[in-house]
């Protein structure tokens, strides 16, 4: 039962890993002009034929890349909270029916132990990352 359910939430975290950049792919797809171009290109050539320097060449691409990052960070944040809060679900399930056996009742203590301490580490990594953004982005603008 326990292999059965592990098995399930690998293969739905995994469909979910792949499903999440397709979904996203839709977004890449509209249409570019010439002054979108200029504005978005901050590095190397302008792309202009007539040798003007680029104006309004900001931090878009550092915007963009913090902007991504974070955007990662809180999709693996979401799926590993949903996989802790199920692992404690499964935990309390295989406390309950452990009828008292010290081995089924350790195990399912360590469980969800375990996933409890995988949620901290979720909740700290989600501050962490926001802290070190927030300084990264603050000390270039």
């Amino acid at each position: 039962m326990i292999q059965k359910l592990k098995k399930i939430l690998f293969s739905f975290s995994a469909v979910i890993m792949f499903a999440i950049p397709l979904a996203a792919g839709g977004a890449a797809s509209a249409a570019v002009t010439q002054t979108d171009f200029n504005n978005n290109l901050c590095s190397g050539s302008n792309g202009d034929l007539s040798g003007a320097a680029t104006t309004g060449c900001d931090t878009a691409a550092e915007q963009a890349g913090s902007k991504l990052f974070t955007t990662v960070i809180n999709v693996i944040s979401i799926v590993v909270g949903i996989i802790a809060v199920i692992m404690i679900i499964v935990g309390g399930f295989r406390y309950i029916t452990s009828g008292g056996k010290q081995e089924s009742v350790a195990g399912a203590k360590t469980t969800i132990l375990y996933a409890l301490i995988g949620l901290v580490i979720v909740a700290l990594a989600q501050i962490i990352v926001h802290f070190v953004l927030a300084k990264t982005t603050t000390a270039t603008t």
